[in-house]
């Protein structure tokens, strides 16, 4: 039995946990102190912007070197953006979610670790910490889950990981930054019940449990204050109640004012040089308009951040090399772990697990559960060849080896095994960046200026992006020009498309003709979107199998691209095969699949549908997908659905179908985590971490942009997710699956519940204002299960706190694994937290009286028992 409702900290996660921990915190708070004090008012309040895109510093004055920090959460990208600096690439934070397991959450934090020490990056922009409030999120995969508990465990758990292995952990974006329309300027409106029990709870839970090094502000504002200056919020709760005493960081861009940002605490100001503070700092310094003391305060912050991460002279690292933990098998570890975060939805008649053979040791996994042997496999959609393995935005890395599920599956199956693919229409609308499989042979070539020749980058494909530095470590200043010149010898005969992605002026040319020689402008202003989600010309080319036809591409930067401040070239070269019908594409598949004994229908959605900075404006699956599922269905009864979306998709055909099974964004080992779910090898472990809608008018919560006064409020205030669809009517819409569904490869019978109070702690006055902790055990419930089936098998015990209906809550949640016909107990701490509930008029914590009743189950409708606690308050 595995107990992952709240686990104890290791050592170096933060705060000190015994004597010579906290002798070293003091070591370097001193050595911190003796640097602050010997600098001049200049330097402190260099300290606080940033040297450039992702660094501080160095300063040798200061005896400090150059503290660097990288994006995540689903990979550490380092400060090159280009897949000629490949990163590991994990699972998506939706799947991680689907885990419900804060121990691969903290295994996550260590590769994530892992990564960045390799990387050379001592802060990680991680985790991300906002709830899924509605599906319409644009970056709804990045963040972990609709509910706040189950948030903070796994992000705590997370953080916990990258600090133990001696890097910054950034949760991020504080607070309540839930979709991305107008997020730069995006106020949101919020009660203050509703802030404290959702929004913040996770944050909270972060801070006092984890205690991160640092945390980003976001881009919005909270009732009428941007959170880069919010001094209710950040020096209010997050320090004076919660206690935080890392640096607040700035989302990139996000700092506005000078004046507003010292005066809210915000400690750092990214990216630099060109930032709110340095010059402008001291010069409201030196006017009277801000205290020397509050520059300080922001700086000492800075300088403990360095000192922690190891870049301060003289200071004790928090973690030192020795004290590192033991490299993880990177490979090992992401396969791992994305195979326990897929859902298994639907399984009719045990079609999973398939009889397929597997590639790890041991015998096959036949026997109990197998469905038959499998002689012929009908695989279509794109997404089997072309699978999304992560998200677009600052979340994107690029993986050195991607397994396609299709690749995976090819070198599965033994000889004599027929498979088919027929990738089916495409969903895309835009092109994806030309690659060598497609015939292309890529160079960039910098030029100067004066047109002299700088330097040359190979590339792995047409996508073109540099962010911060340049290759050859050119000179932002000195580019004149980026040239993306080689060759593209075709597989197929036909007329080619050729596309320009981008911002600015572009010139395409193949096959000695001129195809474009013009302007691309962006929508809207929002300049992270622009580089996003650029726009996109599509222009055709007619050439033949085998026939080599130069191809160049020409982009002037100037001051509009890397002397913009960021350092930033981002532009791509798209390619598409030529068309072919979607009907016959379709047909293709049917007729493959009906005479296949399985068919495997891979679906999802597309870079267009779900990425950083544009909320979605509908659930469907884009293209002709599902009308690809459902004419596959009505032919095949044997038809599994693979669903590789990191957020809820609406699935019209889901009764339709034998299986289906949803494997989020799964990182690079999604291809083969995939063939070890379906041959029963593996389990598939994760439970729903979201709510998932049948129709698209059903979600209760939808409003994503704001008013014509900038203004989005959360008028549904604190039924989100579960407790929204609970709210509605009795009779009203069901979701298609509840918020902690999943299926396993066995059955799972739910013997009993048992709860206990435990005493309160004596000096614990429990105040609601930082007087005692909230997280300390207030109820502690056992609920032991059975497994009833003939598979080995992991179960998700989910323990909700409340009345059945809108104040149904979960309280704690536990991971158990049984063999066939065997039992565990589920023991699980329910925190003081959970029975209170904010007063906004005397502004605290207050007990909520008992007895409660507390529901065990397998999600938030499937409850199987339930016990309430004594008459006394549990607190």
């Amino acid at each position: 039995m595995t107990d992952m409702s709240e686990p104890g900290r290791a050592p170096g996660a933060g705060s000190p946990d015994g004597p010579a921990d906290a002798r070293a915190e003091a070591a370097r708070r001193a050595v911190v102190d003796e640097v602050l004090a010997r600098l001049g008012l200049r330097a402190k309040a260099r300290l606080l912007s940033g040297s450039g895109m992702w660094s501080v510093g160095p300063e040798p004055d200061a005896g400090l070197g150059r503290l660097v920090f990288s994006d995540g959460p689903a990979g550490v990208r380092g400060e090159a953006w280009t897949p000629e600096e490949p990163s590991v690439a994990l699972p998506s934070p939706t799947a991680l979610g689907a885990t419900w397991d804060a121990g691969l959450a903290h295994g996550a934090g260590l590769l994530l670790a892992q990564e960045a020490r390799r990387k050379g990056a001592h802060a990680v922009l991680a985790p991300t910490v906002n709830l899924h409030r509605t599906p319409y999120g644009g970056r709804h995969f990045e963040a972990y889950s609709e509910d706040p508990e189950l948030t903070g465990v796994l992000g705590a758990a997370l953080v916990r990981g990258l600090q133990d292995g001696g890097v910054a952990a950034t949760p991020k974006h504080y607070v309540a930054n839930d979709s991305e329309s107008d997020r730069y300027t995006v106020d949101v409106r919020v009660g203050t019940r509703t802030l404290r029990e959702l929004y913040l709870a996770p944050f909270e839970r972060i801070v006092r449990t984890a205690h991160p090094w640092a945390l980003m502000a976001a881009y919005n504002s909270v009732d009428g204050t941007t959170m880069s200056e919010h001094d209710v919020l950040n020096n209010g709760v997050l320090r004076a109640e919660w206690g935080f005493d890392g640096v607040l960081v700035s989302d990139w861009t996000g700092a506005r004012s000078t004046l507003g940002c010292a005066r809210g605490g915000l400690d750092l100001a990214m990216p630099g040089p060109d930032t709110v503070y340095d010059d402008h700092l001291v010069a409201a310094v030196r006017a009277g308009r801000v205290p020397e003391e509050t520059v300080d305060a922001l700086a000492r912050r800075v300088l403990l951040l360095a000192a922690r991460t190891g870049v301060l002279d003289g200071a004790p690292p928090a973690v030192p090399a020795a004290a590192l933990p033991a490299e993880l098998d990177a490979a090992h570890t992401v396969r791992a772990l994305a195979a326990r975060s897929f859902v298994l939805l639907r399984n009719e008649d045990g079609v999973l697990p398939l009889d397929l053979p597997h590639d790890g040791p041991g015998p096959p996994p036949r026997g109990p559960g197998a469905s038959g042997a499998v002689r012929r496999l009908a695989v279509s959609g794109l997404a089997a060849a072309v699978p999304r393995f992560g998200g677009g935005g600052s979340a994107q890395v690029f993986p050195e080896q991607l397994d396609t599920p299709l690749d995976a599956l090819r070198d599965a199956l033994p000889a004599g095994t027929e498979l088919a693919h027929d990738p089916g229409p495409d969903p895309r609308t835009r092109l994806g960046a030309a690659s060598s499989d497609a015939g292309f042979r890529l160079t960039a070539v910098l030029y100067g200026l004066d047109d002299a020749e700088l330097a040359r980058a190979p590339q792995r494909d047409g996508s073109v992006r540099w962010m911060g530095g340049l290759p050859g470590g050119v000179p932002l200043a000195d580019l004149g020009r980026v040239e993306l010149v080689g060759e593209f010898t075709p597989e197929d005969d036909g007329t080619h498309r050729l596309a320009v992605r981008g911002v600015g002026h572009f010139r395409l040319e193949a096959a000695g003709r001129v195809l474009y020689d013009g302007e691309l402008r962006p929508e809207g202003e929002d300049p992270a979107a622009a580089f996003l989600n650029p726009p996109q010309q599509t222009f055709l080319l007619d050439a033949r199998a085998g026939e080599t036809v130069p191809v160049r591409l020409v982009h002037p930067v100037g001051v509009n691209g890397a002397a913009a401040g960021f350092g930033l070239v981002s532009f791509e070269l798209g390619h598409g095969a030529p068309v072919v019908p979607d009907e016959e594409l379709i047909e293709r598949a049917v007729r493959s699949a009906a005479e296949a004994d399985v068919a495997l229908v891979f679906v999802g959605t597309t870079d267009e549908t779900e990425s950083e900075g544009v909320d979605r404006d509908r659930l469907a699956l884009p293209g002709r997908q599902d009308e690809l599922v459902a004419r596959v269905a009505a032919v095949n009864p044997r038809t599994v659905v693979v669903v590789n979306a990191g957020a809820p998709v609406l699935m019209p055909w889901r009764g339709q179908v034998a299986a289906v099974l949803l494997t989020w964004f799964p990182g690079q080992a999604g291809g083969r985590a995939l063939v070890d779910v379906l041959s029963g090898r593996a389990e598939p472990g994760g439970r729903l971490p979201t709510t998932w809608p049948a129709a698209e008018e059903d979600v209760p919560v939808r409003q994503v942009t704001p008013d014509s006064d900038g203004q989005l409020p959360y008028s549904e205030g604190p039924y989100i997710g579960y407790r929204a669809w609970r709210r509605g009517p009795r009779g009203g819409p069901e979701p298609a699956y509840w918020f902690g569904h999943g299926l396993g490869y066995t059955d799972w019978y739910y013997e009993a519940l048992h709860l206990t109070a435990p005493e309160p702690a004596g000096d614990d006055r429990g105040d609601g204002r930082g007087d005692g902790d909230p997280y300390r055990p207030a109820v502690e419930a056992v609920v032991r299960v059975r497994n009833a089936g003939l598979r080995a098998g992991r179960e998700v015990v989910q323990l909700y706190l409340g009345p059945e209906g809108p104040e149904r809550k979960l309280a704690a949640f536990a991971v158990v694994e049984a063999e066939p016909g065997g039992t565990a107990e589920a023991r699980l701490t329910v925190p003081r937290r959970a029975v209170q509930e904010w007063e906004p008029t005397s502004e605290t914590w207050q007990p909520v009286p008992g007895p409660h009743l507390f529901a065990a189950g397998r999600s938030a409708a499937d409850i199987r028992l339930t016990a309430r606690t004594a008459a006394q308050r549990p607190d």
